[in-house]
């Protein structure tokens, strides 16, 4: 594999920041992680139907979806630092409003509010981490959106210890999650703040260089294009089972919701480990090996999924977790890489496609699940991963062995 030589020294990674942020990235993903866990609560106190729970899941992942590429591109040409402490207030705003709303519409309005919050700290959060990175792109990136996953993976535990026993208004309870975001983040803020003044007394300005070298305007739009068919393949698959699978665990196992979140949360948390991974492989095995690997190895297991004793239920949604999520970071850095001049453009784009698809993935298996049944649903959706074989097109990438400041 070829290297790309290094243009120049970055400074040292700023490992406080890299892991503050990867922290806030957990505390407003577990905020996030609210919603899809008291699912069976809105089943069971509210009789919510499947069709509403989609539509629910819709309305936070699509105002997230639609407003992070925006957000990115508006930071790409003028950042603005504390953008992530004031996107947290209105998560807290949204929290609150989901543990005492008491009707449907004004959930809706909670979880908009959620999602406003999730999309504008994502492409800013992005930002920080890459600017924290020095020289340990890969590593920084990882440990930023590990700590979002790790976040998502305490859906369950959240919905089995505290929304399942104690009910809606529990949710109350993580207002001090968004409070304690709130503080991290204006420490995180005011560093992000001085950076940006010492880039312009420098004349400085960071940017990424680019493993995959240079392409046509045509080519680097047909690999975004299949980068985002894989991510539409991976979100769906994910959403439904993170969101749905519990009723399947319900229906066919007889287990009781608070055992089926368990084994979600296995799902989830080698999801989380997977996701740190996938960024040190990438490095080493390369962007698109990693990403076609992510996405081909999870299809046997996928398909056999809705068929197999429970005992081997909880062994394969685990390999699924750590296999499918391996790409994760590494499909952000990869748009990042087909166009290094939109930093946050790429990472609001790739992220919030990923919400987007989630979105319409929730909606669509609800409505499934009320028209045709539970069983037949997950066995629909568990050909997903078969479409993210299209990253075999993807160009390929040359090892990276620096980034270069211009």
């Amino acid at each position: 594999m070829t290297t790309v030589k290094e243009s120049s020294a970055l400074g040292n990674p700023v490992y406080p920041i890299m892991f503050a942020i990867g922290a806030c990235h957990l505390l407003n993903d577990t905020l996030q992680a609210v919603i899809p866990a008291m699912f069976p609560v809105l089943v069971k106190e509210r009789g919510f139907s499947f069709t509403q729970l989609g539509f629910i899941f819709f309305a936070l992942n699509m105002v997230a979806s639609v407003l992070q590429p925006v957000i990115g591109y508006i930071s790409d040409r003028k950042p603005k630092p504390y953008a992530l402490p004031f996107g947290m207030m209105f998560s807290l705003i949204g929290i609150g409003g989901l543990a005492f709303a008491p009707t449907y519409w004004l959930l809706i309005v909670s979880v908009m509010l959620l999602g406003f919050g999730s999309a504008v700290f994502h492409p800013e959060g992005s930002r920080v981490s890459f600017m924290a990175a020095g020289s340990k792109r890969g590593l920084s990136q990882s440990i930023y959106q590990v700590g979002g996953n790790s976040g998502q993976a305490l859906a369950p535990l959240i919905g089995a210890f505290i929304l399942v026993p104690y009910g809606q208004k529990s949710a109350a309870l993580f207002l001090l999650v968004a409070a304690l975001g709130i503080f991290i983040l204006m420490k995180i803020s005011a560093w992000y703040k001085k950076q940006l003044e010492q880039e312009k007394l420098n004349n400085r300005k960071k940017v990424l260089l680019s493993s995959i070298g240079n392409l046509t305007k045509k080519k680097i739009g047909i690999a975004l294009g299949l980068l985002l068919v894989i991510i539409f393949a991976r979100s769906f698959y994910v959403t439904n089972i993170t969101s749905f699978f519990i009723f399947h665990l319900m229906d066919k196992y007889e287990v009781s919701d608070k055992e089926g979140l368990l084994y979600i949360f296995l799902f989830l948390a080698l999801g989380a480990v997977g996701t740190f991974f996938g960024g040190p492989m990438a490095d080493k095995l390369g962007r698109k090996n990693v990403i076609v690997l992510s996405l081909a190895v999870p299809i046997p297991l996928c398909l056999i999924l809705p068929y197999v004793p429970l005992w081997a239920v909880a062994v394969l949604l685990m390999l699924i977790g750590f296999f499918i999520m391996l790409s994760f970071s590494v499909t952000v850095v990869y748009a990042q890489e087909l166009v290094p001049s939109k930093i946050g453009t790429m990472a609001g784009l790739t992220v919030g496609l990923a919400f987007g698809m989630g979105a319409i993935g929730s909606v669509i298996i609800g409505i499934m699940m009320d028209s045709i049944g539970i069983h037949p649903t997950m066995i629909i959706v568990s050909f997903l991963p078969i479409i993210g074989l299209v990253g075999l097109a993807l160009p390929r990438d040359q090892k990276l062995t620096a980034e270069t400041a211009d």
